[in-house]
Formats: structure tokens, sequence, C-alpha cells
């Protein structure tokens, strides 16, 4: 399994952004498309809704690949 580390620009990401930020996925279209299949899990649990908010701490996993998101560097 690949990790990938997303460091958050606000407070949180919609979780279809983060798939297409993150490369996972090549649109915004395919990634509510595998969001709405049931392939995409936060926290171990399968999500469904297209739009949730990621906040740091949380773990996206797709497709054998897992998402760490973390908050942003302070300056």
């Amino acid at each position: 399994m690949q990790v990938h580390t997303l460091e958050l620009r606000g407070e949180h990401i919609e979780l279809d952004k983060l798939l297409k930020a993150t490369g996972l996925a090549d649109s915004g279209g395919q990634a509510r498309a595998f969001i709405a299949a049931g392939e995409v899990t936060v926290d171990g649990q399968v999500e469904l809704r297209k739009t949730a908010k990621m906040r740091a701490g949380q773990t996206v996993q797709f497709n054998g690949e897992q998402v760490n998101v973390v908050a942003a560097r302070t300056p």
C-alpha cells in the first residue's frame, strides 16, 4: 500500500477534491463515481458522501492507497 500525505490549506477539504488533488482520480467526476460506488473509506468506514469534509487526522483509503490528512504548517 502506498501512503500519501495531504497537508490542508484551510480547515478541511471535500473528499472528491482530495481524490483529485492527490492524483487518485483523474477528474472530479471520476472521484464522485468512485465514492458513489462505495470504493472509498474514511477512517476504515465506507464513505458515500461525495463532499464529506476531511479534516486533519483522518485517513482515506482507495484502490490500495492511503492518504493521511494533516494540518497546515504554521509559519
